[in-house]
């Protein structure tokens, strides 16, 4: 969202809750103060750059087209005007670290911006990559395509494929569940996720120290019961990593949300846990995209008590 009044323009990264997860300045258009507008900010509206920090200090005209570029993990976001860049609020934006974002007419750092010149060598080939992954992801037939790999990849490991639920329904990112019957021996049924992978979660860089062996994943639960049951947890989990802004690994939990009778597992049960290891299920590896490995998490049923 960019908010714009006669003195400045400041864009937010907000969930569709409202939560501003990013602010940055982009303009003054009118001549800057010597310091911080305190009255301003206090009466909340957008903020004026102090004077030291802007390359415009009297002001520049209005905004012109705006466009805009989001990476893949879908928590960052780059602002062009006129295609020219014009601002960034990356996904590891915080406001109450003094980290707003990255704006082109920012001087130096300041709680409102920091200088986009000053990091644009290591954002470029992040929007780069961002440009790519878009491109191909709204072209025609690349949901398919992904789609069969991921597919021809659960036959080979855990055997033919038996019904096929989506679980996107109106939202991003699209998301399936395959079901894979008993099989060769195997007396319980798998089932995956198919397309969580095709996207990187957010936030992974912000807690791991090689991102790109842990940003794919795909879920996988197995089951004696009924598979549709069982399937309402990846339907629950498949899209949660982008509209939660956050990303799921080995170990963690996740509480079931409705009432603990409904849980598909049993209501003695609050939740699952994450493995990425679990022991007598069928190994899933083997699989990558986009130049990185995909690790399957499986779930497993888990009591806080």
């Amino acid at each position: 969202m960019v908010e714009r009044d006669e003195a400045a323009s400041v864009a937010y990264l907000c969930s569709p809750g409202g939560e501003v997860h990013g602010a940055v300045w982009l303009a003054n258009h009118a001549p800057a103060p010597e310091v911080v507008d305190l009255a301003r900010l206090n009466a909340g509206a957008p903020p004026v750059m102090p004077r030291p920090n802007t390359r415009h200090p009297e002001g520049r005209h209005a905004l012109g087209q705006l466009t805009t570029l989001w990476f893949e993990e879908g928590d960052g976001v780059a602002l062009y005007e006129n295609d020219e860049l014009l601002a960034v609020i990356p996904g590891w934006a915080d406001m109450s670290r003094g980290m707003p974002g990255y704006a082109r007419d920012a001087v130096g750092e300041t709680p409102f911006a920091w200088a986009l010149s000053e990091a644009l060598e290591g954002l470029q080939p992040r929007l780069t990559h961002a440009r790519a992954y878009w491109q191909w992801r709204h072209s025609e037939g690349s949901w398919a395509s992904f789609q069969q790999f991921v597919m021809g990849h659960l036959d080979r490991t855990v055997g033919p494929s038996g019904r096929y639920w989506d679980a996107s329904g109106e939202r991003l990112p699209t998301v399936g569940i395959t079901e894979r019957p008993p099989y060769a021996g195997r007396d319980f049924t798998v089932l995956s996720t198919v397309g969580m992978s095709c996207q990187r979660m957010p936030t992974v860089e912000q807690w791991i120290d090689r991102p790109r062996a842990y940003a794919r994943i795909e879920l996988a639960v197995a089951t004696h019961g009924d598979p549709r049951e069982a399937a309402l947890l990846l339907v629950w989990l498949a899209q949660y990593p982008w509209h939660s802004v956050t990303w799921l690994g080995h170990g963690h939990t996740a509480k079931w949300y409705h009432e603990p009778s409904t849980f598909p597992l049993g209501a003695q049960y609050d939740g699952v846990i994450m493995l990425a290891e679990a022991p007598h299920m069928p190994d899933l590896s083997g699989f990558g995209f986009g130049g990185e490995a995909v690790r399957w998490l499986w779930l497993e049923a888990w009591n806080n008590a």
